[in-house]
This record gives structure tokens, sequence and C-alpha cells, in this order.
């Protein structure tokens, strides 16, 4: 796996009213306001069960999760965000991500129609401030290699973020 296999992230410093600056990652052009709060609320909810999450996730079959969490005992699993009707109907690669995930949820606002989602998927429901799960995903356990492939692109995106963060004039194409 090369380096230039991962996305490119970048940060900047921004200064508040105190001393210290703050690190700000730029907003994600890519999502709509919909879907970004959609994903803070998703992230929320992941935090409060006590699991690690990551949003733009690239994946190695070239799709990108919306949002990827890491869990206790290392279970993974892929929450993909659909903000309407005509995204979730607009957009059937999600079958895709369930050979990187040991279970798969879709998050949805509470406009879109909780029975437009598969039965065979999860169901969160979120906006910017929290979300809930309205129904479980099934388990489907990854086998013990892809566990750890994924696992291990994990550990580098986040390290990556985390690099970018604190210095991000060092994060350049192909670099780390």
């Amino acid at each position: 796996m090369t380096a230039t296999a991962f996305p490119k992230i970048s940060a900047e410093i921004s200064t508040t009213t105190s001393a210290e600056p703050s690190l700000v990652l730029p907003p994600d052009r890519r999502q709509s306001p919909t879907a970004l709060r959609i994903q803070r609320g998703v992230r929320r909810l992941f935090s409060e069960m006590g699991c690690v999450t990551l949003p733009e996730f690239s994946l190695v079959n070239g799709r990108r999760a919306d949002v990827i969490a890491l869990c206790g005992a290392g279970r993974l699993t892929i929450v993909e965000i659909k903000s309407s009707v005509a995204d979730f109907r607009a957009d059937r690669k999600w079958p895709d991500y369930r050979d990187f995930c040991d279970r798969f949820f879709f998050a949805i606002p509470d406009d879109v129609p909780e029975d437009l989602i598969p039965e065979e998927c999860g169901l969160i429901v979120a906006d910017a401030y929290g979300a809930a799960i309205l129904r479980e995903a099934p388990e489907h356990a990854l086998s013990g290699a892809r566990r750890k492939a994924v696992t291990l692109r994990f550990a580098h995106s986040a390290a990556r973020l985390l690099h970018a963060l604190a210095d991000p004039g060092a994060i350049r194409e192909g670099a780390l």
C-alpha cells in the first residue's frame, strides 16, 4: 500500500479568543449541509457508545464510507448517510461497503421515510445534535485478515489526520 492511496488531508490553524491557537479541519465541501449535520449527530452517537469514528473513509475498493466507527473488540461499523429520498434512490453502491465492516447502517434525517431503508440494514435517525438507532444492524463478522487490513487503514488515516492538525505544512501530496 502506497502513501498516495490515502486521501490528502489538510488543516488550518485559527486563533481563538485565548492566546493558544486552535486546530480546525476545513469543512468538507463534498457533502450537503444536511449530510454534514447527520454526520455530526452520528459521530456523537458512536462517541457516546465508546467508539471512535472517521468521516469520509476511503476503502480499498475505491468507495468512500461516509462514517466508519471502530468500537470495542475491534468491531467495525460503516454508516452511509442519505439526506433525502432522491439521494437514496440515486445511490446503489451501499452493498459494496458490507465487505469492510461487521455492521452496516444507513443514517437519515427524520423527514426521510424509514420504510425506504432495506430491512437487512441498520437504521439511524440523526440531526446535528445527536442520533438514535431505530433498527440494529445485523452482524456479519469480518475475516481476521480483512479486519486487520481495515483497522490498519483506519489507524493510518487517523494518524495522518492528527499529523495534519499538528503540523499542516508537513503534509503534502504523496507524503506520510
